[in-house]
């Protein structure tokens, strides 16, 4: 059986060529091979093609390269998650092609099956669809997506034998199963390496034929930056979110599979109880999330979309990016619970691209939107300049077309009845003059609107 080479992160290093075109593993910097990016930041290589969910954390992982001027071009779906990428994507210091999340898992996915792309209803209708070939599919648009293929693959998996045989741990199998099928050379970074027959091959998720060298260092928890530990992780509540959080938690069924995006419905987390029967679902890879930890971080726990540890539940399982957006774009998620900007008559919805904020960051917003089984959006029903967010017809950027089932406000609860917006229900202490006053778009007031 082959061996695969065991390299220094400086050895690694200097396997990649300036202009090359590069896939780094990791969500946040869990699963980030960060050692041999700080190796790389410590060359003259320049004009590099950097593709992958974010560019680290300032100072950290790629964030580093970023720092030296050694990208040229990001590829990703969420670069605001580094202030010091937003900066140089604005001032023209790199430039940067934003892809939803599970388009960009797919896309490498596709790339290392030979195969040249695909549609998907992902983006149909958004700015990010603008000047693709279109299609519609089973009555449905869809978006041509080309594959992504790189030079160089730098991945991270927890154990790897030493024939290159990998095994990834939590929530770090991310982009890292797919990265290490799409390039011409993949070097993996490792927590350790064991003799080839060591390993169960029940339990190997990448095999050995992908990998070309091993580079084994220690993570710490400096590697891990803001997920290293749950400490200051407090979210921002209060009565009425609490609120809105509740109506939301009472949509749900026994049994729903449950994607919970950031804001508002990151609180219903904290009230789900094993009661409810909720599965709660994160696109980083991860099924039965349970309640972040009252301590520690990343070193001890997987994390959630949002990069906080968390727990899991009996019964959870892991698995990587590609396979997660499969369950959503496949209709295997019951309910997605989101955050939202506008929402308009036609039941579209814009929350991905803020006024005034440079459009840098989608993540997995479109995925869930145009591919969970019913979407509740949760949100206030003004903006900070007391505008209504329930409008006419969209002026922000789309994040998916006819897509919302209910609206969740500090006002009210909408749905959409034979593609009508509809009034059902009144929080406490509201009145239907109150929300005819601050809503512009035009709806129906069920014939037993209720208070909540």
């Amino acid at each position: 059986m082959k061996q695969a080479p065991q390299l220094t992160p400086q050895e690694a290093a200097r396997l990649v060529k300036s202009g090359d075109a590069i896939l780094v593993g990791g969500f946040g910097m869990t699963g980030n091979p960060t050692r041999i990016l700080h190796a790389l930041a410590e060359t003259d290589i320049h004009d590099i093609t950097y593709i992958a969910n974010n560019v680290g954390e300032p100072g950290l992982g790629g964030g580093r390269m970023l720092r030296n001027g050694q990208i040229r071009k990001a590829i990703g779906s969420f670069f605001t998650s580094n202030p010091e990428a937003v900066a140089a994507a604005q001032s023209g210091a790199i430039e940067f092609e934003l892809m939803p999340q599970g388009s960009l898992a797919e896309a490498i996915r596709a790339a290392g099956a030979g195969i040249g792309g695909f549609f998907t209803p992902t983006a149909a209708g958004t700015l990010l669809a603008a000047g693709r070939e279109t299609k519609r599919i089973d009555g449905r648009v869809h978006v041509f997506q080309p594959a992504l293929r790189a030079d160089v693959a730098l991945i991270r998996a927890w154990t790897a034998d030493t024939a290159g045989n990998l095994i990834y741990r939590l929530t770090e199998q991310n982009f890292n199963r797919a990265m290490a099928m799409a390039a011409d050379l993949v070097i993996a970074e490792v927590e350790e390496c064991v003799p080839a027959g060591e390993l169960d091959p029940n339990a190997i998720h990448t095999p050995s034929c992908f990998v070309d060298y091993l580079v084994p260092v220690r993570t710490t928890a400096a590697d891990l930056g803001s997920s290293a530990s749950i400490t200051d992780r407090a979210k921002k509540t209060d009565d009425m979110r609490l609120k809105m959080a509740r109506r939301a938690l009472a949509e749900l069924q026994p049994g729903d599979i449950v994607n919970l995006g950031v804001g508002i419905p990151t609180l219903v987390a904290d009230l789900i109880t094993p009661a409810h029967g909720v599965i709660l679902h994160t696109e980083n890879g991860m099924l039965g999330v349970g309640p972040a930890p009252e301590s520690g971080g990343a070193m001890e726990y997987p994390v959630n979309a949002s990069k906080i540890p968390v727990t899991a539940l009996p019964g959870s399982s892991y698995f990587d990016s590609a396979d997660s957006f499969a369950m959503i774009r496949g209709g295997h998620v019951d309910v997605a619970i989101m955050g939202g900007l506008q929402v308009d008559e036609q039941a579209n919805l814009a929350n991905w691209a803020a006024p005034g904020k440079p459009l840098l960051g989608v993540g997995g917003a479109m995925d869930l939107a145009s591919g969970a089984r019913r979407l509740i959006v949760t949100m206030t029903h003004a903006s900070r300049d007391g505008q209504t967010k329930i409008v006419p017809a969209c002026t922000l950027p789309l994040t998916a077309t006819n897509a919302v089932d209910v609206i969740i406000t500090d006002l009210a609860v909408f749905r959409f009845l034979d593609r009508r917006l509809t009034l059902t229900e009144l929080m406490p202490g509201r009145s239907l003059e109150e929300v005819q006053a601050k809503t512009t778009a035009r709806f129906v007031p069920a014939l037993k609107t209720k208070e909540m």
